[in-house]
């Protein structure tokens, strides 16, 4: 995963959160796509918890969804209500992202979902850790890295690592996992990527009367 994840320290759009020069339009892109990513990660959290075996899998799971709803609450629609705006339309790699997860969650075993899980809570914890200790020249920006450079929210990113390493899996389903976290990581990078471009489809997706 460093590839990706030293594309994503060094992409314009986390760089411009600490040093706040990032176009504010582009951040407000990118807490609206949040919002509607919340939403459908939640349902895929829903079915971990649903999947898992252990008991104690099953209730980290259903409580990450329990923090994720209270972000979305928090977070994302402060930020929005504040600007007057709604998370109506998701971006095409939003959607391609959810769908990936989706599919993964409804189709394949309790592992694999894991591993397409992981890189959001890993990559934001290594994110928001990379950028609280630099710090932001703008409030805004530094309210959401805190949220993902706080004590909390790495105790609740190292449990979903150890969740993973407690899995005792084979060598082909143990390939399998990896694939899906990587995909996932390669989404990650390209969510950032697609709010700085505030990337839209090039038609309407509701038909015009």
């Amino acid at each position: 995963m460093g590839d990706v994840y030293e594309a994503i320290l060094s992409h314009p759009f986390i760089i411009g959160l600490t040093t706040g020069e990032l176009d504010e339009e582009k951040f407000r892109f990118y807490i609206a796509q949040d919002s509607l990513y919340l939403r459908e990660y939640g349902k895929v959290l829903a079915i971990a918890a649903a999947k898992a075996e252990e008991r104690e899998h099953s209730r980290f799971f259903a409580e990450s969804l329990a923090r994720s709803i209270k972000v979305e609450q928090e977070m994302h629609e402060a930020f929005m209500r504040a600007w007057g705006m709604r998370a109506e339309e998701m971006s095409p790699t939003n959607t391609a992202y959810t769908n990936f997860l989706l599919a993964t969650a409804y189709s394949r075993p309790f592992h694999e979902v894991v591993g397409a899980i992981l890189p959001c809570f890993w990559i934001y914890m290594e994110v928001g850790s990379t950028l609280k200790a630099k710090g932001s020249r703008n409030a805004l920006f530094q309210k959401w890295i805190d949220t993902y450079g706080g004590e909390e929210y790495e105790r609740g990113v190292k449990r979903a690592i150890e969740i993973v390493n407690e899995l005792e899996l084979g060598e082909r389903e143990r390939r399998a996992t990896k694939e899906k976290f990587r995909m996932a990581a390669i989404y990650e990078y390209m969510f950032w990527d697609s709010a700085y471009r505030l990337e839209r489809y090039p038609f309407r997706l509701t038909s015009p009367l």
